[in-house]
């Protein structure tokens, strides 16, 4: 580290939205992490938020295998994505 580098503040943890198939309840956001819980009309479960870094992640895939449900999809999503309010990625975002 040179003598001029100077820190700067901590990039914010990406939002991910994962999409399962079958409902959860809302009880659930504890175990996985504090992510959103939304039941989609479809019968999807989308779960939504911050995860830190990429060993949080597999760490939240792991549990999402743990209970059997099928994994739809994984979508990381950029702070300005089309259709994001910051947590909750909107319905069309996802086939």
């Amino acid at each position: 580290m040179s003598p001029h580098h100077e820190a700067t503040p901590a990039d914010p943890a990406p939002l991910y939205a994962i999409r399962l198939k079958g409902h959860l309840g809302c009880e659930w956001a504890d175990w996985f992490d504090g992510l959103a819980v939304e039941l989609t009309a479809d019968g999807d479960t989308l779960l939504t938020g911050p995860v830190p870094d990429q060993a949080a992640l597999h760490g939240l895939l792991k549990k999402v295998r743990d209970l059997g449900l099928p994994l739809l999809a994984v979508h990381c999503m950029a702070p300005n994505e089309k259709g994001v309010d910051g947590t909750h990625p909107q319905k069309e975002t996802y086939p």
